[in-house]
């Protein structure tokens, strides 16, 4: 049985898709699945050993271009005896059309009759976490979360000890001393971050205790891991290593492996942090860790309000929301200590 995926575009959502794919091969140990992504997915799909093929896609998110979808589904022709559609829109459902394969599987969303002809109809509240709505396509039709199997199969990256070691080598990272990881980034800006100071604060306190610190995320964050940074003296701060825009993707995973816990805010990264087995401390703020959690059992979420608020820009000082504003340091080292505790346990 050959699958097509049509994979989302987001660093999250990739990550959260693998539980489709783990969950495929659980239920049909022999099929192929091959997965159709942007070119920088390649970075996360190739930590899944589910995923048989990437087959990139050209075309950037938001664009058309109807021949070109049409051309590459004439190419895919005859090879798939299913195709599963992970995005809602209707142009994200052209090509396994034009490729004229049999059963085509996704939710029904924006006018999608014809173009799926294995659909199903959202009830949000039936599969309330994404993560639920994904599994729930390598199904017959569930009608709501309370029919998948439990527990569901969460992310878990697969991490090469040697691509590890020589990313940690490129990058200059002591492995004598045990390493968190921490995402300061958001993709919407301040409002849905935790305040530089605060993270400050944390890698103080870890690095006292004989910790180092690395702050990864994209180019765009590099400016605030530099402010985190400016808040710590110079010993401290020769130990908090701001990597933010100068890692691939790829070293980005490859390093966090090699990390011993995590403090996020609600990103991609989270969930990457979540599937190589990081304990995790997630803080979030307007954003709601009701829809895409991070995926472990490892997590701790800090949240101090409820509901989700769909805004750009905080109430708080420089731009930040007064409910992250509002997360101690001190309520974050509590929670990182109790996992750190558990893991010593275990």
């Amino acid at each position: 049985m050959n699958i097509l995926i049509i994979g989302p575009s987001w660093v999250g959502d990739m990550v959260m898709s693998q539980s489709l794919y783990r969950t495929l091969k659980h239920l049909h140990p022999n099929c192929q699945i091959d997965v159709m992504a942007p070119d920088w997915c390649r970075a996360i799909l190739s930590k899944m050993p589910e995923i048989n093929q990437t087959i990139p896609m050209p075309i950037g998110h938001g664009s058309l271009q109807l021949g070109l979808r049409r051309q590459m589904g004439k190419q895919l022709a005859g090879q798939y005896d299913q195709a599963i559609i992970l995005p809602g829109s209707l142009k994200s459902a052209l090509i396994p059309w034009f490729a004229g394969i049999k059963q085509r599987t996704g939710w029904l969303g924006e006018m999608r009759y014809g173009l799926l002809n294995d659909y199903r109809k959202l009830g949000k509240q039936a599969f309330p976490l994404m993560v639920e709505r994904y599994v729930a396509l390598a199904y017959e039709k569930p009608s709501s979360a309370n029919e998948l199997p439990k527990p569901l199969l969460y992310p878990k990256l697969s991490v090469n000890n040697e691509d590890t070691a020589t990313a940690q080598h490129k990058f200059n990272i002591d492995t004598s001393k045990p390493t968190l990881a921490i995402c300061p980034g958001a993709e919407f800006g301040p409002a849905k971050r935790w305040p530089h100071y605060h993270y400050a604060e944390l890698c103080k306190q870890i690095i006292a205790r004989g910790w180092q610190v690395i702050i990864f995320g994209s180019e765009k964050d590099h400016a605030v891991g530099e402010e985190i940074r400016q808040q710590l003296n110079q010993q401290n701060s020769e130990r908090c290593f701001n990597l933010a825009g100068k890692t691939s993707l790829e070293q980005a995973v490859d390093l966090m492996a090699g990390c011993h816990a995590a403090v996020t805010n609600d990103s991609g990264l989270m969930h990457v942090a979540a599937a190589v087995g990081l304990p995790l401390v997630a803080v979030y703020g307007p954003s709601s860790p009701d829809f895409t959690p991070p995926l472990s059992s490892k997590a701790k979420v800090i949240r101090l309000i409820d509901g989700y608020l769909k805004i750009r820009k905080g109430d708080g000082e420089q731009g930040y929301h007064q409910s992250l504003i509002d997360i101690q340091p001190d309520m974050v080292t509590q929670a990182l200590d109790e996992l750190l505790a558990q893991e010593d346990d275990e």
